[in-house]
This record gives C-alpha cells, structure tokens and sequence, in this order.
C-alpha cells in the first residue's frame, strides 16, 4: 500500500546500503549470545520501568543511560562521545540511520523521543517508547501534524528534553536527507535551544536499516557484526533566537550535521549520493547532487549508483519530522 506523498523517503536499500560492503562477522554462536543478551537487556528494562517511573528527573536520566549503554553492549555496539552533552535542555535533533540511533542518542542525551505512531505497537519495544515519555504522531495524516508541533513545544516548554530525527527517514549513513523544518517550529514556539548531535558507525551496513529491511534481519546483523562502533558526536548548539524563522533554524542545524552541505547554495534540499561520496573521498573536492523542494523527498534512483543503476525498490523507514 503505498505511503503518503507528503512522507519523506530515501532511495537507500538493504542490498546497497546495508550488506555492502561485507563486513567482518563474528562466529554464529557469538552472535546468538549476542542477540539474547541485547533482547533480555530491553525486556529488563520493560520490567524495571515501573520502579523506575517515580523517581527523579536526574535519576530517571541516569538509569537510562545506564540501561541504554548496556543494550549497546549486549549488541556488541562499542560507544564513543566526542564532545561535553552537559545538562542543556532543548531539542536535540540528529541524523537517522538505524534503529540503534535511539539507544544511541539515549545513552548519552536522554529525553522524550519522538516516534511514528506504530511504534507503540511494537511488542517489547512499543511499552518501553510509552512508559519512557514517548511523543507519537500519527505520520500518514497529515492534520495530524500541527497538534505533534504544540505537544513538542510544550514539552520543551515543561522542561522536557527533546529529542527528533528531522530527516524523517532512516538513510544509510553515506547519504542523507534535508531536515524537515516542522519539529524546530516547536522549538521556536517554546523559546528552546535547538542541539545538533551527530551519529556515526563505522563500519556504516551493518547498521543502516533502510527500505523494505525487516526489524528481526536488522538485529540479526548487528549482533553478528565485528568490531561494530557507534560514534556520538556533540556539536555547538543553536540558542533561542539565533534563527526567527524554522526553515533557517533547520538548515543551520543540518550544515551543523552535515558540514559538507556548508558550501553548497541549495543544501537544505540536499540527497547526496555514494557516487558523490566516493568522488569525494577520491579528489577532495565537495561532489554532490541537491534537490531543491518543499515537497517530500521522492524515490529516486539507488544512492549506491556505482552497484546498480536500478531504481530503489522501496523508501527507508519513515519516522515523522
């Protein structure tokens, strides 16, 4: 059934994007220990929520890093932070590439995330999103959308740290999407400082859950990944009043980002391919192709054009922006 056409999409595919190129594995029974341990270390911390929920701002933020950094390593996910998270409030917006980017980000910077309604149908996962503070939006209607804008800002308005992928759409890592402007319109209407993180791994497939990749797949390939890291970047932050309009506010903090787009004219439009990256990486120059709308990114062909020149068969997953 066909999604949208207001939804951002990514031309990105688990064929290009997520197995290739192979990465180093791990033995199969390392990665079933793996697999068990990272799923009973969620189902731990579903059953530990409760006694948890009472507590304290700071206590709560703790527990949760504490719990998110040992779901990475029951993955096998080795964490490294460059730069100070300090205790600012704010939105906190990131790059999307895998579902790991919300442990990842919660590890470090923990706040209510905000999350396509079907997650809190998820089982394990979806009770743990609603008992953690969750914000849902329901991403195909799109009247839906101003209502998510003001449960944000009063969320920032409480005190509430925020945290948002504005990408709206899972990319592989070596190609991204523009950061849609609706959630920094929620910082704005709460006077909120906007804090841009970026999200690294390295190796970049077995993370990347893009296109028609099933969850059970996914997991599959991270907890038999070797040597898998998962970088968390803490850039400058954008104080309030800096920037008076959302679409400024969401270009500056995807240039923060994505420092390439800085000397491109038309980057808060921007799909940049492999093709580029690899011409990129081979002259140092900045090669990119930008699109330039205010409509929701279309499909378009493979971002890996040097494997296939077919278009992508599907969108990565869409989370809302």
């Amino acid at each position: 059934m066909p999604g949208s056409p207001w939804l951002p999409t990514a031309p990105c595919t688990p064929r290009h994007c997520a197995r290739t190129p192979g990465p180093a594995t791990v033995p199969r029974g390392r990665a079933v220990a793996r697999l068990a341990a990272g799923l009973g270390t969620v189902l731990a911390g579903l059953l530990l929520a409760p006694l948890i929920a009472p507590l304290g701002r700071a206590a709560r933020d703790r527990a949760t890093r504490l719990w998110c950094r040992a779901v990475l390593r029951a993955f096998g996910v080795r964490l490294r932070v460059v730069g100070r998270p300090g205790g600012a409030r704010g939105l906190v917006v990131a790059n999307h590439v895998s579902w790991l980017d919300v442990p990842l980000v919660a590890a470090v910077l923990p706040g209510r995330m905000l999350a396509k309604s079907e997650v809190r149908r998820w089982p394990v996962l979806g009770p743990v999103a609603a008992r953690g503070g969750t914000l849902f939006l329901e991403r195909d209607r799109l009247r839906a959308l101003p209502g998510a804008v003001r449960a944000l800002a009063d969320a920032l308005r409480g005190g509430s740290r925020v945290v948002v992928f504005p990408e709206g759409s899972t990319w592989c890592g070596r190609a991204h999407g523009r950061f849609r402007p609706a959630a920094f319109q929620a910082a704005l209407d709460a006077g909120a400082a906007v804090h841009p993180v970026r999200l690294t791994y390295h190796p970049a497939g077995p993370a990347a859950f893009v296109g028609d990749d099933p969850l059970a797949a996914s997991l599959w390939r991270v907890a038999a990944a070797g040597g898998l890291t998962a970088e968390v970047r803490i850039l400058s932050s954008l104080p309030a009043g800096r920037h008076t309009d959302r679409r400024s506010l969401a270009a500056a903090a995807q240039r923060a980002v994505h420092p390439a787009d800085a000397d491109d004219p038309v980057a808060h439009g921007s799909v940049h391919t492999a093709a580029d990256h690899d011409r990129t990486a081979g002259n140092g120059t900045a090669g990119h192709t930008a699109v330039d709308s205010d409509s929701a990114n279309r499909p378009s062909t493979s971002v890996h054009q040097w494997a296939s020149s077919r278009p992508a068969a599907a969108s990565s997953r869409r989370t809302p922006s």
